[in-house]
């Protein structure tokens, strides 16, 4: 930890982000969070984000905008459905991938990680039990880390930042029992890359079902509402 005992978590408004907030809380960091509005058609998570914040009584939460909607390349920004049903696990790029997403968000937590003087950035990818995304292995976030210090003014004059994902290696069900263990509610949060109008996930797209699973196999109950289970 640094001597100003400050950290930035990148905070989406999903369990795997809150649970790793609490995880850095856990650890004595004082925590500062950044959520991303990209133009993600589920920007309901942006408002879980705000309650999880609330709810852990974060030090700092700030959102900001970067619209990729005008880069497009994604179910989740352009006018390309969200796949239903499928199996999330296997294998190959989905179309719900956003081109250089945690390339970008990692980017941004990185400048406002030099701003508050935090050298610490957490970070809730996960390797095991996930969408297989390129951009959430660990040699993704061994390379961000190496680009970190030798990219801005805070690491090439004495400091040094880690980049942590406290989840990469755990399961849904893994990350869930740590979370509940550390008081995270998550009622708090959402997942659906595709809510209804009124907020309730969809219970069929890649991220739900993962998230069902993941109760299912904790043994724990999911407290958010679904359109279909």
């Amino acid at each position: 930890m640094t001597d100003s005992g400050n950290a930035v978590v990148l905070l989406s408004g999903g369990l795997d982000s809150a649970t790793t907030a609490a995880v850095a809380q856990r650890d004595g960091f004082r925590v500062h969070a950044l959520s991303v509005d990209y133009g993600q058609r589920h920007a309901v998570e942006l408002d879980s984000a705000r309650r999880v914040a609330a709810d852990l009584a974060l030090a700092r939460h700030v959102v900001v905008r970067v619209d990729l909607r005008a880069v497009g390349g994604s179910a989740l920004t352009d006018d390309i459905a969200v796949p239903k049903n499928e199996d999330p696990t296997a294998g190959g790029i989905p179309v719900t991938y956003v081109p250089a997403r945690n390339t970008l968000l990692l980017s941004l937590a990185l400048g406002f990680a030099e701003v508050v003087d935090a050298f610490d950035i957490f970070i809730g990818v996960n390797a095991l039990d996930y969408s297989g995304y390129p951009d959430c292995r660990p040699e993704f976030i061994r390379a961000f880390e190496k680009l970190a210090n030798v990219a801005t003014k805070a690491g090439t004059t004495g400091g040094a930042f880690t980049i942590h994902a406290p989840l990469i290696d755990l399961s849904k069900a893994e990350i869930l029992r740590l979370g509940s263990g550390l008081g995270v509610d998550y009622a708090s949060t959402t997942s659906c890359y595709d809510p209804d109008p009124g907020g309730r996930a969809c219970g069929e797209c890649d991220s739900c079902q993962l998230r069902l699973r993941g109760f299912a196999e904790a043994g724990l109950k999911d407290p958010v509402a679904y359109a279909r289970r």
